[in-house]
C-alpha cells in the first residue's frame, strides 16, 4: 500500500528535542493562559504549630543576607 501511517504515526511525528521546543514556542500565542492570582499575606497570628530547630535558627541568623 502507498499509505501504510497509521493515525498514530502521523499525529506523532518524530522530532527533535529542538523541533518540539519549536514547535511549542510558535503555539505559546495560541494558548491563553490564566492570570496568576497574587498570594495573599498571613499574619502572624494564624501560623501556628511551626517548629523550627535551634541549629537552623543558628543557621539563618548565622546568614549575612538574613541575621543580625
Amino acid at each position: 500500500m502507498a499509505n501504510d501511517i497509521t493515525a498514530r504515526e502521523r499525529l506523532e511525528p518524530d522530532l527533535t528535542l529542538a523541533e518540539l521546543c519549536g514547535a511549542s514556542a510558535r503555539m505559546v500565542p495560541h494558548w491563553p493562559a490564566a492570570r496568576a492570582a497574587s498570594p495573599v499575606p498571613v499574619p502572624p497570628s494564624r501560623i501556628l504549630g511551626v517548629v523550627v530547630e535551634p541549629s537552623s535558627v543558628r543557621l539563618i541568623a548565622g546568614a549575612p543576607e538574613y541575621g543580625v
